[in-house]
């Protein structure tokens, strides 16, 4: 079994979280002294001048990042990423613009989905910021809409979005269901 690839594979798949050294021996099961070696070997090879990525030690994790020398390239792209928001953020602004301040377990029933993704996403885009921890169960984290948000979207205040409009008594029973299902595990 080629141990480097599946070490590359392993610092891709943690992405920004990073693994630990006891993380990658517990893994490949191998000790420390092994993976130091592989670590080191993959290192070097992402020091060649024409590979993009390198092996970095932040932390007390070892993750892959890119390298500094690229850094124009790739604010360029994110700046043009950026100014695009996809329709699951869009639904997930919403909801939190709606119903704030909100946790994500909140968000999920309501979307019947995870949002974790998006919800990193928005943070990263200062949309939306942490304003506390609920009193659920695990302390989780509640978010709410920033000025930034308010700034994208021209609005002076959250009374400025627009009213939902519900048609029927039907309509309105299932849109509130699901919080009313999360009341009921409060």
């Amino acid at each position: 079994m080629n141990l480097l690839g599946v070490l590359e594979g392993l610092l891709f798949v943690v992405g920004d979280e990073g693994v630990t050294i006891e993380d990658i021996c517990n893994t490949l099961n191998i000790n420390q002294k092994k993976a130091q070696e592989l670590l080191q070997m993959l290192k070097k090879e992402y020091e060649r001048a024409e590979r993009g990525l390198r092996v970095s030690f932040l932390g007390e994790t070892f993750k892959l990042t890119t390298k500094k020398e690229h850094k124009e390239f790739y604010q360029k792209l994110i700046k043009e990423k950026e100014e695009i928001l996809s329709q699951s953020q869009l639904e997930v602004l919403a909801i939190i613009a709606y119903n704030e301040p909100i946790t994500r377990i909140e968000i999920d029933e309501i979307r019947g989905i995870s949002s974790s993704y998006i919800i990193k996403k928005l943070l990263s885009k200062d949309l939306i910021k942490v304003v506390g921890k609920s009193d659920l169960p695990g302390k989780p984290n509640m978010y709410r809409t920033t000025r930034e948000f308010l700034d994208c979207f021209g609005l002076s205040s959250l009374n400025d979005l627009p009213e939902i409009i519900i048609k029927n008594a039907e309509e309105k029973q299932e849109l509130f269901k699901k919080k009313e299902d999360i009341e009921e595990l409060l």
